[in-house]
């Protein structure tokens, strides 16, 4: 038999077009959540940097903050829903495991041709969204294709917790990625260490009973934020400059900058060690939103262009990090 020839599509490049976001209306500052923990609302900002964040209302659910998260992003795409091809949605909190929440946020923005999967990456989520979006475009098996990220971390961190209540907050973001004549999303740098897998974790179920049986009951999330924090210093920082190194940007020349939303000390110090000047606009969107995981990047990125922090054309670098752990991260040109 003779050898058979696959015909595929012509290689291209993908940039950004378009971003959005959704942050809840309630806004809950530090002082309400130390009516549940035994803290101060001192410790909280010096340990965080958090002064306040987003809570969902009960009719905010994940696919309605989605859904217009995505919508905001199509608008200023200037891409009709029916253009989409695939959308991917990257999430930790989603409490059903099927059918996939992007099936629905496709249907309810009414992209009826478009696939949806759904994405597992915690904090790393979306910039791994990103990726597999950008290898899609520039394979020519989608030409648009909508990436979210969104979270209810209000529905799995328990608020009694004082180790970690007072970090993680609701929201969702989006962007729309498609076709460029010219490179706008940058090689991803990404690996995962499952040395550290317990460092971040869901508990519940028989398995969670067996290894920490005062633990079970409810799904929450647990987290051993020394150890999160050491790692992501001394094994994703690096990476970061890898990035760069790959996308061909020099610090010098990065526009903004766009890490996780962890911690703002994280933030602060990562920008130190990539040697980042005035010149580069830093996300601290912690500040106010708090750790929305693997809605942190875009919302971040989302409040930036909307304050006119950082402009259309410039490079950003976008870098995720959780559990796993893992990490994932690309220079994009903002749109």
């Amino acid at each position: 038999m003779p050898p058979v020839s696959l015909r595929t599509p012509a290689h291209g490049h993908s940039r950004i077009l378009g971003v959005g976001g959704h942050r809840p209306r309630r806004v809950v500052g530090n002082a309400e959540i130390c009516t549940r923990i035994d803290s101060t609302e001192e410790w909280i900002e010096t340990r965080s940097g958090i002064r306040e964040r987003r809570f969902a209302e009960p009719d905010e659910t994940l696919h309605v903050m989605a859904v217009s998260a995505a919508g905001k992003a199509l608008a200023h795409a200037g891409v009709p829903a029916a253009d989409i091809d695939l959308v991917l949605l990257a999430s930790m909190s989603h409490l059903l495991q099927t059918p996939p929440l992007a099936v629905r946020v496709a249907h309810e923005l009414g992209a009826h041709r478009a696939a949806g999967i759904d994405l597992s990456a915690a904090c790393a989520g979306f910039c791994h969204a990103l990726a597999v979006a950008s290898d899609a475009v520039r394979a020519g098996s989608a030409r648009h294709v909508l990436v979210i990220g969104a979270e209810r971390m209000t529905d799995i961190v328990d608020p009694e917790d004082r180790t970690i209540s007072f970090l993680f907050a609701d929201g969702a973001g989006a962007v729309v990625v498609g076709p460029s004549d010219t490179p706008g999303i940058g090689p991803v740098v990404r690996r995962a260490d499952g040395a550290h897998a317990h460092a971040l974790r869901m508990t519940a179920g028989w398995d969670a009973f067996a290894e920490a049986p005062e633990e079970t009951g409810r799904p929450w999330m647990r987290m051993d934020g020394r150890r999160v924090f050491r790692w992501a210093m001394e094994q994703v920082a690096p990476e970061a400059a890898r990035a760069l190194e790959l996308a061909g940007v020099a610090p010098a020349d990065l526009g903004a900058f766009v890490p996780h939303q962890a911690n703002l000390r994280m933030i602060e110090l990562m920008a130190e060690r990539l040697g980042l000047t005035g010149r580069t606009a830093v996300a601290r969107d912690v500040v106010r939103t708090g750790n929305t995981s693997a809605a942190s990047v875009p919302l971040a990125l989302d409040a930036l262009l909307e304050r006119g922090e950082a402009r259309s054309g410039e490079a950003a670098l976008l870098l995720g990090f959780g559990a796993g752990l893992n990490f994932a991260g690309q220079v994009v040109l903002l749109p």
